[in-house]
């Protein structure tokens, strides 16, 4: 099972991140993004009601995965793993949420910034490496990072959006983190979901051309 949620997000190559939705427009907008062909949704810990968004995102959508973002700890690991979570990212190196994750096969996308972090996540039971921010250093910082770390998955995420998504899977990517790029607070505000799926299409299609 680990394997298989690792795959849905390797295979579609981008995480849709939640962050600030509201519980109400959770769903409206989970249903835009997998309509456009996203396999994976993450909903930050720091978003208000963020368990019951993941719960209800969890019981709505069979074509994702759903899990929780900016996990700093292990109690917000098991809530959200309670909560229905199929993956948890982290925005640093945190040990505590890594065991977490292994003790209940949850696959954890770590984030670390330099090679040293990178490795340090990935031989303390990481699934992947989230690259962040990614902006600081662009395509070419993951590239650096994959070249001798080629054994790690790298999951690029802060500023990522359709115009440069392609340039980090060219770099090495095995998929990209993407935020306020898909999930924009004035579409939602607007109620305007088909403004949100056509972004997430244009970053799922920009995925798919750099892999040709």
């Amino acid at each position: 099972m680990r394997t298989d949620r690792l795959d849905r997000i390797t295979d579609g190559g981008v995480i849709a991140i939640l962050r600030g939705v509201a519980r109400d427009d959770a769903v409206a907008v989970a249903d835009a993004v997998v309509d456009a062909g996203v396999t994976a949704l993450e909903v930050t810990a720091d978003t208000p009601n963020a368990m019951s968004s993941i719960e209800a995102i969890a019981d709505r959508v069979d074509d994702a995965v759903v899990g929780a973002g900016t996990v700093l700890d292990a109690e917000t690991a098991r809530a959200a793993q309670l909560a229905g979570a199929e993956f948890l990212v982290t925005p640093t190196v945190n040990r505590d949420v890594i065991r977490m994750a292994n003790r209940y096969g949850t696959p954890v996308a770590v984030g670390a910034y330099t090679p040293t972090e990178a490795i340090e996540a990935y031989e303390a039971g990481a699934d992947a490496v989230k690259v962040f921010p990614a902006k600081t250093g662009g395509p070419e910082h993951v590239a650096a990072i994959g070249g001798p770390l080629p054994q790690v998955p790298l999951v690029p995420t802060g500023g990522v959006g359709a115009d440069n998504a392609g340039e980090y899977v060219r770099a090495g990517a095995v998929a990209v983190g993407v935020g306020s790029s898909i999930v924009d607070g004035e579409a939602i505000a607007d109620g305007d979901f088909d403004a949100i799926r056509s972004n997430a299409r244009a970053v799922v299609e920009a995925v798919a051309a750099a892999r040709e």
